[in-house]
């Protein structure tokens, strides 16, 4: 049985994964923009390893995902708090609870979570 530690660093490398291919990053290319190896991100995708606050934040704007969520799918911070503010003007994105809901529902396969981002992200551009 996994310790709940290993679960939550598989749980952290797939939600890095998936904003990587939402964001149509190669992992090649996630490495060049964190200036990070091929296979140490390799690694955090998979769960294998630990990354560091300053790897999370590195790889949080080369995503252009909040540090603070990236922060609660590491368990290191409370994930209401990284969805309390959703006004850009208090540090929050825009729709991160929408994006947030959409993530987090273990019925949607994450070709189906990649598919209603993209569309939500599409309707919040044509407003």
């Amino acid at each position: 049985m996994p310790e709940p530690w290993d679960t939550q660093l598989q749980a952290l490398g797939a939600f890095i994964r998936t904003q990587r291919k939402l964001a149509n990053l190669s992992l090649r290319q996630l490495a060049d923009m964190t200036s990070l190896s091929n296979p140490y991100l390799s690694q955090i995708e998979r769960g294998l390893h630990q990354p560091s606050v300053r790897v999370l934040k590195l790889i949080s704007e080369a995503l252009d995902v909040s540090a603070e969520t990236l922060l609660a799918q590491a368990g290191l911070l409370d994930p209401d708090r990284a969805a309390a503010s959703p006004d850009p003007a208090a540090g929050g994105t825009p729709g991160a609870d929408a994006e947030s809901a959409i993530r987090a529902d273990q019925r949607l396969t994450d070709d189906q979570k990649s598919a209603l981002i993209t569309v939500y992200r599409s309707m919040l551009r044509s407003e």
